[in-house]
Protein backbone atom coordinates (compact mmCIF):
# COMPACT_ATOMS: atom_id res chain seq x y z
CA UNK A 1 0.00 0.00 0.00
CA UNK A 2 2.83 2.40 0.85
CA UNK A 3 4.55 1.82 -2.50
CA UNK A 4 1.31 2.57 -4.33
CA UNK A 5 0.74 5.77 -2.40
CA UNK A 6 4.25 7.10 -3.03
CA UNK A 7 4.48 6.11 -6.67
CA UNK A 8 5.03 9.22 -8.84
CA UNK A 9 1.93 10.31 -10.74
CA UNK A 10 1.89 9.82 -14.50
CA UNK A 11 1.83 12.98 -16.62
CA UNK A 12 0.26 12.23 -19.99
CA UNK A 13 -0.14 13.95 -23.33
CA UNK A 14 -3.22 16.02 -24.28
CA UNK A 15 -4.53 14.68 -27.57
CA UNK A 16 -7.96 15.12 -29.12
CA UNK A 17 -9.28 16.97 -26.10
CA UNK A 18 -8.29 14.43 -23.42
CA UNK A 19 -5.37 13.11 -21.42
CA UNK A 20 -3.76 10.29 -23.37
CA UNK A 21 -1.05 7.98 -22.00
CA UNK A 22 2.10 7.70 -24.05
CA UNK A 23 2.96 4.58 -26.00
CA UNK A 24 6.72 4.97 -26.38
CA UNK A 25 7.53 3.24 -23.11
CA UNK A 26 9.81 6.14 -22.17
CA UNK A 27 9.32 8.73 -19.42
CA UNK A 28 11.26 11.33 -17.41
CA UNK A 29 11.20 12.22 -13.75
CA UNK A 30 9.55 15.46 -12.65
CA UNK A 31 10.92 16.77 -9.36
CA UNK A 32 9.63 19.04 -6.67
CA UNK A 33 12.63 21.42 -6.58
CA UNK A 34 11.88 22.48 -3.00
CA UNK A 35 12.19 18.93 -1.64
CA UNK A 36 14.21 17.10 -4.27
CA UNK A 37 11.51 14.42 -4.44
CA UNK A 38 10.25 12.82 -7.64
CA UNK A 39 6.58 13.73 -7.90
CA UNK A 40 5.71 12.73 -11.44
CA UNK A 41 6.72 10.71 -14.48
CA UNK A 42 6.11 12.53 -17.74
CA UNK A 43 5.60 10.57 -20.95
CA UNK A 44 8.19 11.14 -23.69
CA UNK A 45 6.75 10.92 -27.18
CA UNK A 46 8.19 8.86 -30.00
CA UNK A 47 8.43 10.02 -33.60
CA UNK A 48 5.35 7.92 -34.35
CA UNK A 49 3.36 9.65 -31.61
CA UNK A 50 4.39 13.06 -32.95
CA UNK A 51 3.23 12.04 -36.41
CA UNK A 52 -0.16 10.91 -35.09
CA UNK A 53 -0.54 14.18 -33.16
CA UNK A 54 0.27 16.23 -36.27
CA UNK A 55 -2.22 14.28 -38.38
CA UNK A 56 -4.97 14.93 -35.81
CA UNK A 57 -4.06 18.61 -35.60
CA UNK A 58 -4.09 18.88 -39.40
CA UNK A 59 -7.64 17.55 -39.52
CA UNK A 60 -8.73 19.94 -36.75
CA UNK A 61 -7.09 22.93 -38.45
CA UNK A 62 -9.23 22.53 -41.57
CA UNK A 63 -12.44 23.27 -39.69
CA UNK A 64 -10.97 25.69 -37.14
CA UNK A 65 -9.77 28.11 -39.82
CA UNK A 66 -13.37 28.45 -41.07
CA UNK A 67 -14.70 29.48 -37.63
CA UNK A 68 -15.74 33.16 -37.77
CA UNK A 69 -13.50 35.74 -36.14
CA UNK A 70 -16.26 36.74 -33.77
CA UNK A 71 -16.49 33.16 -32.52
CA UNK A 72 -12.72 32.86 -32.09
CA UNK A 73 -12.71 36.11 -30.13
CA UNK A 74 -15.54 34.82 -27.95
CA UNK A 75 -13.48 31.73 -27.08
CA UNK A 76 -10.46 33.89 -26.27
CA UNK A 77 -12.58 36.07 -23.96
CA UNK A 78 -13.88 32.99 -22.15
CA UNK A 79 -10.38 31.54 -21.90
CA UNK A 80 -9.16 34.80 -20.44
CA UNK A 81 -11.92 34.77 -17.82
CA UNK A 82 -11.10 31.18 -16.85
CA UNK A 83 -7.40 31.97 -16.52
CA UNK A 84 -8.22 34.94 -14.34
CA UNK A 85 -10.51 32.89 -12.11
CA UNK A 86 -8.00 30.04 -11.76
CA UNK A 87 -4.81 32.06 -11.23
CA UNK A 88 -4.14 30.58 -7.79
CA UNK A 89 -4.61 27.01 -8.98
CA UNK A 90 -2.21 27.50 -11.87
CA UNK A 91 0.27 29.30 -9.61
CA UNK A 92 0.32 26.33 -7.25
CA UNK A 93 1.24 24.07 -10.16
CA UNK A 94 4.12 26.40 -11.05
CA UNK A 95 5.35 26.41 -7.46
CA UNK A 96 5.12 22.63 -7.19
CA UNK A 97 7.03 21.82 -10.39
CA UNK A 98 9.20 24.89 -11.04
CA UNK A 99 9.77 26.00 -7.46
CA UNK A 100 9.07 29.71 -7.82
CA UNK A 101 7.29 31.45 -4.98
CA UNK A 102 3.55 31.97 -5.24
CA UNK A 103 3.76 35.72 -5.78
CA UNK A 104 6.27 35.23 -8.60
CA UNK A 105 4.04 32.58 -10.15
CA UNK A 106 1.08 34.95 -10.04
CA UNK A 107 3.19 37.61 -11.75
CA UNK A 108 4.09 35.18 -14.52
CA UNK A 109 0.43 34.31 -15.06
CA UNK A 110 -0.57 37.98 -15.14
CA UNK A 111 1.92 38.66 -17.94
CA UNK A 112 0.62 35.63 -19.80
CA UNK A 113 -2.97 36.84 -19.49
CA UNK A 114 -1.93 40.11 -21.13
CA UNK A 115 -1.26 38.13 -24.30
CA UNK A 116 -4.74 36.62 -24.21
CA UNK A 117 -6.10 40.15 -23.78
CA UNK A 118 -4.31 41.11 -27.00
CA UNK A 119 -5.61 38.07 -28.88
CA UNK A 120 -9.19 38.92 -27.89
CA UNK A 121 -8.92 41.73 -30.43
CA UNK A 122 -8.35 39.31 -33.30
CA UNK A 123 -11.21 40.67 -35.48
CA UNK A 124 -9.40 44.00 -35.59
CA UNK A 125 -5.91 42.50 -35.75
CA UNK A 126 -6.69 40.52 -38.90
CA UNK A 127 -8.13 43.39 -40.86
CA UNK A 128 -6.58 43.61 -44.33
CA UNK A 129 -6.27 46.49 -46.74
CA UNK A 130 -8.43 47.48 -49.72
CA UNK A 131 -7.68 49.74 -52.67
CA UNK A 132 -10.54 50.53 -55.01
CA UNK A 133 -9.96 51.43 -58.62
CA UNK A 134 -6.23 50.77 -58.99
CA UNK A 135 -6.94 50.47 -62.69
CA UNK A 136 -10.11 50.65 -64.76
CA UNK A 137 -12.56 48.34 -63.01
CA UNK A 138 -9.80 46.76 -60.93
CA UNK A 139 -9.69 46.54 -57.12
CA UNK A 140 -6.89 45.11 -54.95
CA UNK A 141 -7.18 43.90 -51.38
CA UNK A 142 -5.15 41.85 -48.92
CA UNK A 143 -6.19 39.21 -46.38
CA UNK A 144 -4.28 37.36 -43.66
CA UNK A 145 -4.78 33.62 -43.47
CA UNK A 146 -3.58 31.02 -40.94
CA UNK A 147 -0.63 28.77 -41.67
CA UNK A 148 -2.30 25.51 -40.63
CA UNK A 149 -0.50 23.50 -37.94
CA UNK A 150 2.14 25.34 -35.90
CA UNK A 151 4.23 24.20 -32.95
CA UNK A 152 5.77 25.74 -29.86
CA UNK A 153 8.74 24.43 -27.87
CA UNK A 154 8.91 26.18 -24.52
CA UNK A 155 11.40 26.39 -21.62
CA UNK A 156 11.21 25.40 -17.98
CA UNK A 157 11.57 28.87 -16.48
CA UNK A 158 8.13 30.22 -17.45
CA UNK A 159 5.91 27.17 -17.99
CA UNK A 160 2.71 29.25 -18.22
CA UNK A 161 3.71 32.66 -19.58
CA UNK A 162 5.85 31.61 -22.54
CA UNK A 163 3.28 29.12 -23.90
CA UNK A 164 0.67 31.89 -23.63
CA UNK A 165 2.96 34.15 -25.66
CA UNK A 166 2.46 31.70 -28.51
CA UNK A 167 -0.86 29.97 -27.97
CA UNK A 168 -3.18 32.96 -27.80
CA UNK A 169 -2.18 34.57 -31.10
CA UNK A 170 -1.69 31.31 -32.95
CA UNK A 171 -5.13 29.98 -32.07
CA UNK A 172 -6.89 33.31 -32.58
CA UNK A 173 -5.36 33.53 -36.07
CA UNK A 174 -7.00 30.20 -36.96
CA UNK A 175 -4.12 27.75 -36.58
CA UNK A 176 -4.00 24.44 -34.77
CA UNK A 177 -1.24 24.49 -32.15
CA UNK A 178 1.01 21.71 -30.85
CA UNK A 179 2.86 22.56 -27.64
CA UNK A 180 5.98 20.68 -26.54
CA UNK A 181 6.62 22.08 -23.04
CA UNK A 182 9.70 21.49 -20.97
CA UNK A 183 9.73 17.99 -19.55
CA UNK A 184 10.98 19.47 -16.25
CA UNK A 185 7.64 21.18 -15.41
CA UNK A 186 4.99 20.01 -17.90
CA UNK A 187 1.75 20.15 -15.88
CA UNK A 188 0.97 23.84 -16.41
CA UNK A 189 0.46 23.16 -20.12
CA UNK A 190 -2.13 20.49 -19.34
CA UNK A 191 -3.98 22.89 -17.05
CA UNK A 192 -4.05 25.45 -19.87
CA UNK A 193 -5.36 22.77 -22.24
CA UNK A 194 -8.27 22.03 -19.92
CA UNK A 195 -9.17 25.72 -19.68
CA UNK A 196 -9.09 26.08 -23.46
CA UNK A 197 -11.47 23.15 -23.75
CA UNK A 198 -13.78 24.68 -21.15
CA UNK A 199 -13.69 27.94 -23.11
CA UNK A 200 -15.09 26.14 -26.15
CA UNK A 201 -12.01 25.43 -28.24
CA UNK A 202 -12.80 22.41 -30.44
CA UNK A 203 -10.97 19.21 -29.57
CA UNK A 204 -7.79 18.68 -31.56
CA UNK A 205 -7.09 22.36 -32.18
CA UNK A 206 -4.72 22.45 -29.19
CA UNK A 207 -2.37 19.58 -28.44
CA UNK A 208 0.20 19.06 -25.70
CA UNK A 209 2.79 16.41 -26.39
CA UNK A 210 5.69 15.88 -24.03
CA UNK A 211 9.12 14.79 -25.08
CA UNK A 212 12.84 15.24 -25.38
CA UNK A 213 15.13 15.64 -28.38
CA UNK A 214 13.39 12.87 -30.30
CA UNK A 215 10.10 14.76 -30.11
CA UNK A 216 11.75 18.09 -30.94
CA UNK A 217 13.44 16.68 -34.03
CA UNK A 218 10.21 15.03 -35.15
CA UNK A 219 8.40 18.38 -34.92
CA UNK A 220 11.16 20.18 -36.81
CA UNK A 221 11.21 17.58 -39.57
CA UNK A 222 7.49 16.96 -39.98
CA UNK A 223 6.30 18.23 -43.39
CA UNK A 224 2.84 19.21 -42.11
CA UNK A 225 4.07 21.65 -39.48
CA UNK A 226 4.30 25.11 -41.05
CA UNK A 227 6.02 27.06 -38.28
CA UNK A 228 7.86 26.58 -35.01
CA UNK A 229 8.28 29.01 -32.11
CA UNK A 230 11.00 28.40 -29.53
CA UNK A 231 12.36 30.02 -26.38
CA UNK A 232 15.47 28.67 -24.67
CA UNK A 233 19.25 28.77 -24.71
CA UNK A 234 21.20 30.14 -27.66
CA UNK A 235 22.83 26.84 -28.73
CA UNK A 236 19.43 25.15 -28.88
CA UNK A 237 17.80 28.19 -30.50
CA UNK A 238 20.42 28.11 -33.23
CA UNK A 239 19.82 24.39 -33.72
CA UNK A 240 16.03 24.85 -33.85
CA UNK A 241 16.35 27.63 -36.39
CA UNK A 242 18.78 25.81 -38.65
CA UNK A 243 16.98 22.48 -38.60
CA UNK A 244 13.52 24.01 -38.89
CA UNK A 245 14.39 26.24 -41.82
CA UNK A 246 16.21 23.38 -43.53
CA UNK A 247 12.85 21.61 -43.53
CA UNK A 248 11.05 24.60 -45.01
CA UNK A 249 9.47 25.97 -41.84
CA UNK A 250 8.98 29.49 -40.63
CA UNK A 251 10.96 29.68 -37.37
CA UNK A 252 11.29 32.19 -34.56
CA UNK A 253 13.82 31.02 -31.98
CA UNK A 254 14.62 33.17 -28.96
CA UNK A 255 17.94 32.38 -27.33
CA UNK A 256 19.99 33.35 -24.31
CA UNK A 257 21.05 36.63 -22.78
CA UNK A 258 23.65 38.46 -20.73
CA UNK A 259 21.77 41.56 -19.72
CA UNK A 260 23.72 44.59 -18.49
CA UNK A 261 22.50 47.46 -16.33
CA UNK A 262 24.55 50.62 -16.85
CA UNK A 263 24.55 52.85 -13.76
CA UNK A 264 25.83 56.39 -14.32
CA UNK A 265 27.38 58.49 -11.52
CA UNK A 266 24.30 60.73 -11.34
CA UNK A 267 21.89 57.84 -10.75
CA UNK A 268 19.83 57.50 -7.60
CA UNK A 269 21.95 54.80 -5.90
CA UNK A 270 19.14 53.44 -3.74
CA UNK A 271 16.79 53.19 -6.71
CA UNK A 272 19.49 51.47 -8.77
CA UNK A 273 20.30 49.05 -5.94
CA UNK A 274 16.64 48.12 -5.47
CA UNK A 275 16.34 47.55 -9.21
CA UNK A 276 19.51 45.46 -9.40
CA UNK A 277 18.40 43.19 -6.56
CA UNK A 278 14.93 42.75 -8.01
CA UNK A 279 16.17 42.11 -11.54
CA UNK A 280 19.05 39.80 -10.61
CA UNK A 281 17.43 37.52 -8.06
CA UNK A 282 13.75 37.40 -8.99
CA UNK A 283 12.73 33.93 -10.22
CA UNK A 284 16.09 32.78 -8.76
CA UNK A 285 17.76 34.44 -11.74
CA UNK A 286 16.25 31.86 -14.08
CA UNK A 287 14.94 34.27 -16.68
CA UNK A 288 16.34 35.57 -19.93
CA UNK A 289 15.55 39.15 -18.92
CA UNK A 290 17.39 38.98 -15.59
CA UNK A 291 20.06 41.58 -14.99
CA UNK A 292 23.24 39.55 -14.53
CA UNK A 293 25.81 42.34 -14.90
CA UNK A 294 25.84 45.80 -13.34
CA UNK A 295 28.20 48.22 -15.07
CA UNK A 296 29.17 50.78 -12.44
CA UNK A 297 30.49 53.92 -14.08
CA UNK A 298 33.19 55.96 -12.36
CA UNK A 299 32.93 56.53 -8.65
CA UNK A 300 29.39 55.13 -8.27
CA UNK A 301 30.78 51.61 -7.80
CA UNK A 302 31.64 51.51 -4.09
CA UNK A 303 28.37 53.03 -2.94
CA UNK A 304 26.33 50.90 -5.32
CA UNK A 305 27.97 47.63 -4.28
CA UNK A 306 27.49 48.51 -0.60
CA UNK A 307 23.84 49.36 -1.23
CA UNK A 308 23.19 46.10 -3.07
CA UNK A 309 25.02 44.02 -0.46
CA UNK A 310 23.10 45.65 2.39
CA UNK A 311 19.81 44.50 0.89
CA UNK A 312 20.70 40.84 0.44
CA UNK A 313 20.52 39.56 4.04
CA UNK A 314 16.84 40.51 4.15
CA UNK A 315 15.92 38.34 1.15
CA UNK A 316 13.97 35.29 2.23
CA UNK A 317 14.91 32.15 0.31
CA UNK A 318 12.94 28.96 0.79
CA UNK A 319 10.07 26.80 -0.49
CA UNK A 320 7.65 28.63 -2.73
CA UNK A 321 4.76 27.19 -0.76
CA UNK A 322 5.64 29.55 2.11
CA UNK A 323 4.21 32.98 1.33
CA UNK A 324 6.93 34.65 3.40
CA UNK A 325 9.65 33.52 0.99
CA UNK A 326 10.74 35.75 -1.91
CA UNK A 327 12.95 33.32 -3.87
CA UNK A 328 12.60 29.60 -4.35
CA UNK A 329 14.96 26.82 -5.45
CA UNK A 330 16.56 26.29 -8.82
CA UNK A 331 15.01 23.86 -11.28
CA UNK A 332 17.35 20.90 -10.71
CA UNK A 333 20.23 19.70 -8.58
CA UNK A 334 22.53 19.69 -11.61
CA UNK A 335 21.68 23.28 -12.49
CA UNK A 336 22.14 24.42 -8.91
CA UNK A 337 25.60 22.86 -8.79
CA UNK A 338 26.51 24.42 -12.13
CA UNK A 339 25.50 27.89 -10.94
CA UNK A 340 27.44 27.44 -7.69
CA UNK A 341 30.50 26.55 -9.72
CA UNK A 342 30.61 30.04 -11.23
CA UNK A 343 31.04 31.58 -7.78
CA UNK A 344 34.15 29.52 -7.14
CA UNK A 345 35.59 30.11 -10.59
CA UNK A 346 35.06 33.87 -10.29
CA UNK A 347 36.99 33.93 -7.02
CA UNK A 348 39.77 31.86 -8.57
CA UNK A 349 39.95 34.27 -11.50
CA UNK A 350 40.27 37.35 -9.32
CA UNK A 351 36.73 38.58 -8.57
CA UNK A 352 35.71 39.64 -5.07
CA UNK A 353 32.94 37.49 -3.62
CA UNK A 354 31.00 40.09 -1.63
CA UNK A 355 28.12 37.73 -0.80
CA UNK A 356 28.49 33.97 -1.28
CA UNK A 357 25.21 32.12 -1.81
CA UNK A 358 26.92 28.81 -1.18
CA UNK A 359 27.32 29.75 2.47
CA UNK A 360 23.59 29.79 3.09
CA UNK A 361 22.26 26.46 4.35
CA UNK A 362 18.80 24.99 3.86
CA UNK A 363 16.91 22.13 5.42
CA UNK A 364 16.04 19.10 3.34
CA UNK A 365 17.19 18.03 -0.12
CA UNK A 366 15.79 20.87 -2.21
CA UNK A 367 17.75 22.54 -4.99
CA UNK A 368 18.39 25.78 -3.11
CA UNK A 369 21.21 28.27 -3.51
CA UNK A 370 21.48 31.60 -1.76
CA UNK A 371 22.03 34.86 -3.62
CA UNK A 372 25.57 35.85 -4.60
CA UNK A 373 27.21 39.20 -5.40
CA UNK A 374 30.53 39.33 -7.23
CA UNK A 375 32.51 42.57 -7.51
CA UNK A 376 35.50 43.52 -9.67
CA UNK A 377 34.43 41.06 -12.34
CA UNK A 378 36.25 41.48 -15.66
CA UNK A 379 35.12 40.52 -19.18
CA UNK A 380 37.60 37.65 -19.42
CA UNK A 381 36.04 35.77 -16.49
CA UNK A 382 33.68 32.82 -16.96
CA UNK A 383 31.07 34.47 -14.74
CA UNK A 384 30.95 37.38 -17.17
CA UNK A 385 31.15 35.50 -20.45
CA UNK A 386 28.58 32.77 -19.79
CA UNK A 387 24.86 32.94 -19.19
CA UNK A 388 24.74 31.69 -15.59
CA UNK A 389 20.93 31.62 -15.30
CA UNK A 390 20.92 31.73 -11.53
CA UNK A 391 20.98 34.10 -8.54
CA UNK A 392 24.45 35.54 -9.21
CA UNK A 393 25.00 39.26 -9.88
CA UNK A 394 28.31 40.47 -11.30
CA UNK A 395 29.56 44.05 -10.91
CA UNK A 396 31.99 45.33 -13.52
CA UNK A 397 33.70 48.68 -12.87
CA UNK A 398 34.02 50.90 -15.95
CA UNK A 399 35.54 54.39 -16.14
CA UNK A 400 33.07 55.99 -18.58
CA UNK A 401 29.69 55.69 -20.28
CA UNK A 402 31.51 54.86 -23.52
CA UNK A 403 33.42 51.98 -21.90
CA UNK A 404 30.21 50.52 -20.50
CA UNK A 405 28.39 50.90 -23.80
CA UNK A 406 31.22 49.11 -25.58
CA UNK A 407 30.89 46.10 -23.28
CA UNK A 408 27.15 45.96 -23.97
CA UNK A 409 27.58 46.22 -27.73
CA UNK A 410 30.53 43.82 -27.90
CA UNK A 411 28.59 41.09 -26.10
CA UNK A 412 27.36 38.23 -28.27
CA UNK A 413 23.88 38.57 -26.81
CA UNK A 414 21.50 41.47 -27.32
CA UNK A 415 18.33 40.60 -25.43
CA UNK A 416 17.73 43.30 -22.82
CA UNK A 417 19.61 46.15 -21.18
CA UNK A 418 18.94 49.10 -18.88
CA UNK A 419 20.42 52.45 -17.95
CA UNK A 420 19.97 54.22 -14.63
CA UNK A 421 20.50 57.97 -14.72
CA UNK A 422 18.85 61.32 -14.03
CA UNK A 423 20.19 62.69 -17.33
CA UNK A 424 17.53 62.57 -20.05
CA UNK A 425 20.07 63.34 -22.75
CA UNK A 426 22.29 60.44 -21.69
CA UNK A 427 19.31 58.10 -21.59
CA UNK A 428 18.17 59.14 -25.04
CA UNK A 429 21.69 58.70 -26.41
CA UNK A 430 21.85 55.24 -24.81
CA UNK A 431 18.65 54.05 -26.44
CA UNK A 432 20.10 55.19 -29.76
CA UNK A 433 23.56 53.71 -29.25
CA UNK A 434 22.95 50.30 -27.67
CA UNK A 435 22.70 47.26 -29.91
CA UNK A 436 20.05 45.46 -27.90
CA UNK A 437 16.45 44.58 -28.69
CA UNK A 438 14.75 45.69 -25.45
CA UNK A 439 15.89 48.73 -23.50
CA UNK A 440 14.90 50.02 -20.07
CA UNK A 441 15.42 53.59 -18.88
CA UNK A 442 15.35 53.42 -15.09
CA UNK A 443 13.41 50.18 -15.67
CA UNK A 444 15.51 47.08 -14.94
CA UNK A 445 13.47 44.43 -16.73
CA UNK A 446 12.03 45.99 -19.90
CA UNK A 447 9.70 43.16 -20.93
CA UNK A 448 7.32 44.77 -23.45
CA UNK A 449 3.59 44.88 -22.82
CA UNK A 450 1.59 42.44 -24.93
CA UNK A 451 0.66 44.93 -27.65
CA UNK A 452 4.35 45.37 -28.48
CA UNK A 453 6.62 42.42 -29.26
CA UNK A 454 9.33 40.61 -27.30
CA UNK A 455 12.74 39.76 -28.70
CA UNK A 456 16.41 40.59 -28.73
CA UNK A 457 19.16 41.08 -31.26
CA UNK A 458 22.32 39.22 -32.21
CA UNK A 459 22.62 35.72 -30.68
CA UNK A 460 19.45 36.27 -28.63
CA UNK A 461 17.15 35.85 -31.65
CA UNK A 462 17.12 33.63 -34.72
CA UNK A 463 14.47 34.54 -37.27
CA UNK A 464 12.88 37.67 -38.64
CA UNK A 465 10.08 38.26 -36.14
CA UNK A 466 9.86 38.82 -32.41
CA UNK A 467 7.47 37.01 -30.09
CA UNK A 468 3.82 37.92 -29.39
CA UNK A 469 2.14 41.28 -30.09
CA UNK A 470 2.00 42.53 -33.71
CA UNK A 471 4.92 40.32 -34.70
CA UNK A 472 3.04 37.32 -33.32
CA UNK A 473 0.10 37.99 -35.63
CA UNK A 474 2.50 38.39 -38.54
CA UNK A 475 4.32 35.16 -37.68
CA UNK A 476 1.19 33.00 -37.45
CA UNK A 477 -0.42 34.26 -40.67
CA UNK A 478 0.53 34.78 -44.29
CA UNK A 479 -0.74 37.54 -46.50
CA UNK A 480 -2.69 36.93 -49.66
CA UNK A 481 -3.30 39.75 -52.14
CA UNK A 482 -6.30 39.55 -54.46
CA UNK A 483 -6.65 41.59 -57.63
CA UNK A 484 -10.20 41.54 -58.99
CA UNK A 485 -12.00 43.00 -62.00
CA UNK A 486 -15.67 42.99 -62.83
CA UNK A 487 -15.72 44.76 -66.21
CA UNK A 488 -18.21 44.94 -69.00
CA UNK A 489 -17.46 41.77 -71.04
CA UNK A 490 -17.55 43.88 -74.18
CA UNK A 491 -14.30 45.58 -73.17
CA UNK A 492 -12.34 42.33 -72.84
CA UNK A 493 -9.44 41.75 -75.23
CA UNK A 494 -6.18 39.79 -75.54
CA UNK A 495 -3.10 41.69 -74.35
CA UNK A 496 0.27 39.90 -74.10
CA UNK A 497 2.04 42.86 -72.53
CA UNK A 498 2.91 43.28 -68.84
CA UNK A 499 -0.14 44.33 -66.76
CA UNK A 500 -0.50 48.11 -66.57
CA UNK A 501 -2.19 50.20 -63.92
CA UNK A 502 -3.10 53.12 -66.11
Amino acid sequence: MTDTMTKPAPINHWLGGKLTPGTSGRSAKVFNPATGEVQGLVDLASTQEIDAAVQAATAAARSWRTVPLSRRAEIMFRFRALLDARRDDLARILTREHGKVHADALGEIARGIENVDFACGIPNLLKGGYSEGVSTGVDVYSIQQPLGVVAGITPFNFPAMVPLWMIANALACGNAFILKPSEKDPSASLFIAELLQQAGLPDGVFTVIHGDKEAVDALLEHPDIAAVSFVGSTPIARYIYQKGTEHGKRVQALGGAKNHMLVLPDADVNMAADAAVSAAYGSAGERCMAISVVLAVGDVGDGLVDAIASRLPALKVGPGSDAANEMGPLISREHRDRVAGYIGSAADQGATVVVDGRAQTFDGNGFFLGVSLLDHVTPDMDAYRDEIFGPVLCVVRVPTYEAGLKLINDNEFGNGTAIFTRDGGAARQFQFDCQVGMVGINVPIPVPVAYYSFGGWKASLFGDTHMYGPDGIKFYTRTKVITSRWPDPATSRVDLGFPQNR
